[in-house]
């Protein structure tokens, strides 16, 4: 047993029980059966429908009939107007969907004892092991990055003794065929909303025994006495890009089988290693250590809200690192609400790319985490997004640029979907530019990075220097129409003018564009154009409790959910850095106020924004509080995966970026060190976490107190850093670790 594992001493009974492996595109959850054994199976572009433009034509000629409601105060009407005509068509988008299933059928002649799985995160390798009349058996199991299969080995330490049927089963369209040493699978997507399926995709289970016989059936592979077998399983679909479904999924799997086939499992295993300790041995973290870390992590779970189980939290952040490894990689999808890992063909809200939180928060955790390879994918759908944004601009909103709201899938939909009461947000796709831009800021904001994101920032800007619309009686410029995700406010409706969380975020998209612009010597007058804009964007409001505004009305007291899940008004606080106590003390204070009224309470991923907000008005304890709530069994599956209800991936991420967040909080030019630490880790260390500018940190700390810290920049450069009772200035040249001396009088 490892620090570092994930353990059970029985089999999954439920879905959210069983351990994910993953390579970015292929997924697989692990229960480890005994009799029979499951391996879940998921390819990341293996999604329902085809390509589409969900435009409606009747949008644009009704906009400013909309607008004019809402300014009115007449919001239901509003509501009522545009779920009519405004909404996207089809008014939903497509879904994540399963590959299938991998069984492995074992027929043993007594019961079995000393069950154990595990998932080893630092190999990210499931091994189940037990005892049958005298013989250990184990199965171990990993996707391979380097190679793109899932390895399955099944051996036992008596010679012959393994005995297992192989079988592949599909809730998509299809059929399995055996031939050879293989099991495959044929078919194809199905439609949904209107939306034609479009894709072909395939699946094959290479059978290799060591030893012993093969026999085939009509639908499985039959191995029979072996010492031991290896099975590789790979799954690949006709998906080019979101317009293009020319692909040969046969001939992806042919080439990738051959490759890795070639290779045998001792191969295959060290390969798989390397790559992947690669990215998660960048960072480590240690958080103190009880006699709790040596249970089995149900009952870690289950003791952790009344308990000592420091390392618990550590194991989280490297869970959250681990599922980001497995889930995005370069070349890949983005992480969807689920990962990489869904099992039902109507998943929850299509297990798709929810961009009013959940999408931003998967993100969170890669640029500390130092894991900046695993936002390519994000980046990847940027791009995308321009394209299909453009023509959504145009058709509804008669503007240029690119528009993006509350969702979006695999053939980048960019509509108002689901309905005007949560779809017609227009600033989406501003959000994913103001979190590329914070992306940026992390790498030290490197000249081709930034000349890959200024076009989709411009055109973002563009849309809503095109779409703004003054405030009658007015100078300011808001959105309209808009609403605050997902709240609905007293008059009825959530359909509103200018709330607070768009003006925000424009405030964010505009700097980012010009700052992006004057580093590339680009469009002075589009600068000039967003600087205007944003000076008569509404600013931050207090209202009569207080609380941060979560509307320009102050609505915040009588809304009919008043602890509810989203916090949109507080993304000025984080993940922006607009406010903070230092330059805006009053706001800082409304927001916490905002925070008291909401309550800590909320849906697994709401909490975990809520740790990081907490660690952002730097009271530690009161984020650990939280963490407790996430760290719960209602909050946390036996898996660790983040219970929503249901299993959302997104308050794993958030609740991890949020645990560094306690520890490490930078800006360009700033670093602070343990400023939000709670009380449950006087001592610890932390090595590798990424601070804005290009820095990397290393940190120790013991009775609550900064005692060494080493930073090395990826360029020359002065930072300030802080820590509880000092602050310095500190040089630091490119790629030279720097060493602050502690303690430092100051």
């Amino acid at each position: 047993m490892t620090d570092l594992e994930l353990w059970y001493n029985s089999s999954a009974s439920k879905w959210t029980d069983a351990l994910p492996l993953g390579n970015g595109r292929l997924g697989a959850m692990v229960f480890g059966g005994v009799a029979r054994d499951e391996f879940q199976l998921n390819e990341s572009t293996l999604w329902s429908g085809g390509p589409y433009q969900p435009i409606n034509p009747e949008a644009k000629s009704n906009l400013d009939a909309v607008r004019q409601l809402v300014f009115a105060g007449r919001y239901a009407e509003a509501e009522a107007l545009a779920n009519a005509h405004s909404m996207a068509r089809p008014y939903l988008e497509m879904s994540y969907q399963p590959a299938g299933n991998l069984y492995l059928d074992v027929v043993h002649p007594e019961l079995f004892s000393n069950y154990r799985r595990s998932l080893d995160l630092d190999r990210a390798v499931t091994t189940t092991t037990y005892r049958v009349k005298g013989v250990t058996y184990t199965r171990e199991a990993f996707i391979s990055a380097p190679h793109g299969v899932l390895v399955v080995r099944i051996s036992a330490d008596r010679a012959g003794a393994v005995d297992v049927g192989v079988g592949l089963t599909s809730p998509q369209h299809g059929q399995v065929s055996v031939s050879g040493d293989a099991v495959r699978f044929a078919g194809h997507n199905g439609g949904e909303h209107g939306i034609a399926g479009a894709l072909t995709f395939a699946m094959e289970a290479r059978v290799l025994p060591e030893g012993g016989t093969l026999s085939r059936e009509p639908t499985r592979l039959i191995v029979a006495k072996a010492d031991a077998v290896t099975i590789l399983v790979d799954i690949a679909t006709s998906f080019v890009r979101f317009d293009d479904v020319s692909g040969d999924p046969q001939a992806r799997i042919a080439d990738r089988m051959a490759a890795a086939v070639d290779q045998g499992f001792d191969a295959l295993l060290e390969a798989h290693l390397a790559e992947h300790r690669r990215l998660f041995r960048r960072l480590d973290i240690d958080l103190g250590r009880t006699p709790a870390a040596d249970l089995s992590t149900y009952f870690r779970i289950r003791d952790f809200a009344e308990g000592d189980d420091p390392a618990l939290a550590a194991l989280y952040v490297q869970y959250g690192r681990y599922l980001m490894i497995t889930s995005s990689r370069p070349g890949t999808q983005p992480a969807t609400l689920q990962g990489i890992w869904n099992r039902e063909t109507s998943p929850p809200w299509g297990s798709k790319y929810t961009t009013n939180i959940n999408l931003q928060m998967n993100y969170w955790l890669p640029d500390p985490g130092n894991l900046a390879e695993c936002m390519e994918p994000l980046l990847d759908l940027l791009d995308d997004l321009t394209v299909t944004g453009r023509a959504m601009a145009s058709s509804h909103y008669g503007a240029r640029g690119w528009v993006l709201h509350h969702n979006t899938d695999l053939w980048r939909a960019t509509g108002p979907v689901d309905g005007a009461q949560w779809g017609l947000w227009p600033t989406g796709g501003a959000w994913l530019c103001a979190h590329l831009w914070s992306h940026a800021a992390y790498q030290g904001y490197p000249e081709a990075l930034v000349r890959r994101l200024y076009p989709a920032f411009k055109g973002a800007a563009e849309f809503f220097l095109d779409t703004l619309v003054p405030l009658p009686g007015t100078d300011l410029l808001v959105t309209n129409p808009s609403l605050s995700p997902e709240n609905v406010h007293p008059l009825g409706a959530t359909i509103c003018a200018g709330p607070a969380m768009d003006s925000q975020i424009l405030r964010d998209l505009f700097d980012a564009t010009i700052a992006a612009a004057e580093q590339l010597g680009l469009d002075p007058d589009l600068r000039a154009e967003c600087a205007a804009a944003r000076s008569r964007l509404p600013a931050d409001r207090i209202g009569g409790a207080g609380q941060l505004q979560e509307w320009l009305e102050d609505w915040d007291m009588d809304v009919p959910e008043i602890h509810h899940r989203h916090v949109s008004h507080l993304y000025g606080l984080y993940p922006s850095q607009q406010i903070n106590p230092a330059a805006t003390p009053d706001l800082f204070a409304a927001v916490r106020r905002s925070l008291e009224i909401r309550g800590d309470d909320a849906t697994g991923w709401g909490i975990g924004w809520r740790i990081n907000l907490w660690a952002r008005l730097l009271d530690g304890d009161h984020a650990y509080s939280v963490l407790a709530r996430l760290l719960h069994p209602e909050r946390s599956y036996s898996n660790l995966f983040d219970a929503h209800p249901p299993f959302q991936i997104d308050g794993n991420f958030g609740g991890a970026a949020g645990i560094l967040e306690m520890l490490v909080q930078s800006r360009p030019g700033s670093i602070q060190l343990l400023p939000a630490l709670p009380s449950a880790w006087p001592k610890g260390r932390l090595r590798g976490v990424r601070a804005m500018g290009g820095i990397e940190v290393d940190l120790s700390w013991a009775d609550g107190r900064v005692t060494a810290a080493r930073l090395v920049s990826s360029g020359p450069q002065t930072v300030t850093v802080t820590w509880a009772g000092g602050q310095q200035q500190v040089e630091l040249p490119g790629g030279k670790p720097v060493d602050l001396p502690f303690p430092v009088v100051v």
